[in-house]
């Protein structure tokens, strides 16, 4: 009654697949006496193979299995598969610290994988998030066994692309996490009440009490996490270099290993892993490969914040680690696929690059002075206009929201047109296109402001206008803004994107002086967002300076 269906290409399969064994857990004592305990899935015949390593912060059974296939999967390709809890998670002993112990565990493990039986004493390693942030780690002190990597959506600087945003902390997202931190931490110490409170306050963060980053729940249960310790350690405390890849850069660059970066456009941790593939290749590891897609975190997926990219976003990412494992651990053939690939979020197809894009365009805001009332007032023009000022108010009491992008509630490409109306959020926006153009790169707006408080924090989102009237967020940036000097224009990097946009369509810039609960709410007094009582937060007026000799300006990275 039904034909057969020819397989689809992204299900091929790169080699046969083998019959594996039920998973052997087995059991590692660091040097310190610390056990670690391990799933070893292997072929059940033939060998030896190399080893694939994993070492999980959440449980080893999950095995990042949210994004990639299960480990019995990939010992079917022919793969010794190890996943370990680290210290103090799963049934590991020890106690979890951030970052702490990451490269010394990291690197007796691969030794010990080496060496394991079966083993061809080659090592790679895979995973997702934390499970890449610590193979990063691992290369500090691991040694030649260690053959290459593939950190994906992973920490590279713990401060400045992790725990803040520009001198800003990422409360959202600082706060998620360390919840689920802290829950994982009463669960390994056996504390059911703890665990239950925590589980319970992950489905809904308070973020609205006296102190807008300091949650009654956190405080009861401050020992379980490392939030606190983000929240007063000092941006120059060694600290931070100590569990930050970037500050090692050299180091790792030095080991010249094969690392294949997976990145999503709205993942939480695109900038570190933009910022890790571009400083690694900047100091000579040749071996770098480069994969964004159109993903948020997790899933990895065609359809993203109600957009569907189409078949070529789904990526068969299982397959695309086959091939480069079985390259640099099994010595096949180069299959010459380009180093560099993004994914084109308009035309809804892969892009492929020698080196990340340079070229830049430069477009000058411009305004009759009522950009924030009137969505249609302000303009993107590439003609410097004339000197001009416009302003918006910031509301501590109904402060600007979150919406898209990485750290919006919801998250992704959402259409954000309703949030463009509101009085404190100021837009410029281009003519609408006569011609096709690609954007692929780093974006970044510089913005002449002036204030009437002593601080202020600024946002910027930048955004696909559709035919249909629909504002699609490509990428944004966030900074908060102390003890500046008069006159200097601020800086505010904002995230890569890549997209094609059609005729009829426009680029916009939103700007807006909140972006809560992604960040707290600037109080305006010149004290520290993350410390200062909500009570104390007072209107802030923000005045943008168009045109003359430091015009504000939006950059992009334009590509033929």
């Amino acid at each position: 009654m039904f034909r057969p269906e020819a397989p689809a290409d992204h299900m091929e399969q790169s080699s046969p697949r083998l019959d594996v064994l039920p998973p052997q857990t087995v059991s590692i004592r660091m040097k310190d006496g610390v056990r670690l305990d391990a799933d070893i899935y292997r072929p059940a015949r033939g060998g030896p193979y190399p080893v694939l390593l994993q070492r999980q912060a959440y449980g080893r059974r999950i095995a990042c299995t949210i994004c990639y296939a299960h480990p019995a999967w990939y010992a079917s390709k022919g793969y010794v598969v190890v996943v370990q809890d680290i210290r103090g998670r799963g049934t590991s002993e020890g106690a979890f610290s951030a970052g702490e112990n990451e490269a010394s565990d990291g690197a007796e493990t691969i030794a010990w994988a080496a060496a394991l039986e079966g083993s061809t004493g080659d090592v790679g390693m895979y995973g997702f998030s934390y499970q890449g942030y610590n193979q990063l780690l691992a290369a500090l002190e691991a040694g030649p066994a260690l053959k290459a990597l593939a950190p994906a959506m992973a920490p590279w600087h713990a401060r400045e692309t992790w725990a803040y945003e520009n001198g800003a902390f990422r409360l959202a997202g600082a706060l998620g996490w360390a919840t689920q931190i802290a829950a994982e931490t009463a669960r390994h110490r056996g504390d059911a009440e703890a665990y239950a409170e925590l589980l319970t306050e992950s489905r809904a963060l308070n973020v609205r009490g006296a102190v807008q980053t300091r949650p009654a729940y956190m405080e009861k249960h401050r020992a379980l996490s490392h939030y606190h310790r983000w929240l007063v350690t000092p941006a120059d405390d060694p600290y931070w270099a100590r569990i930050s890849p970037a500050a090692h850069a050299e180091k790792i660059a030095a080991a010249n290993l094969p690392m294949l970066f997976v990145g999503g456009w709205y993942d939480t941790h695109l900038r570190s892993t933009w910022e890790a593939f571009h400083e690694l290749q900047r100091r000579g590891n040749e071996n770098l490969h480069l994969t964004i897609g159109p993903w948020l975190h997790f899933p990895w997926e065609r359809k993203v914040g109600g957009q569907d990219f189409g078949p070529n976003a789904a990526l068969n990412m299982d397959d695309v680690h086959i091939g480069f494992f079985d390259r640099f651990l099994k010595r096949k053939a180069s299959d010459k696929s380009a180093k560099i690939r993004l994914f084109d979020m308009g035309e809804k197809q892969w892009r492929t690059f020698g080196a990340l894009p340079q070229a830049s365009l430069r477009l000058f805001l411009s305004s009759s002075g009522r950009a924030a009332i009137d969505p249609t007032d302000g303009r993107l023009v590439l003609q410097q206009a004339a000197s001009g000022i416009d302003h918006m108010v910031n509301d501590p009491w109904r402060p600007a929201p979150s919406v898209g992008c990485a750290f919006g509630s919801p998250p992704g490409p959402v259409d954000r047109s309703s949030v463009d109306t509101r009085g404190d959020v100021i837009t410029f926006t281009t003519a609408a296109l006569d011609r096709k153009i690609t954007l692929a790169g780093a974006v970044s707006a510089s913005l002449l402001l002036t204030a009437d408080a002593p601080s202020f924090d600024v946002g910027c989102v930048l955004s696909r206008v559709a035919t249909n009237g629909q504002v699609i967020p490509l990428c944004d940036g966030y900074r908060s803004v102390r003890d500046r000097e008069a006159g200097q224009a601020v800086q505010i990097p904002m995230r890569a994107t890549c997209v094609t946009l059609l005729p009829g369509e426009s680029l916009r810039l939103s700007i807006s002086a909140a972006s809560f609960p992604a960040y707290p709410v600037n109080p305006g007094t010149g004290a520290d967002p993350a410390r200062s009582l909500s009570v104390d937060a007072r209107v802030v007026t923000l005045s943008i300076h168009l045109g003359g000799e430091h015009a504000s300006a939006l950059t992009v990275t334009l590509v033929e």
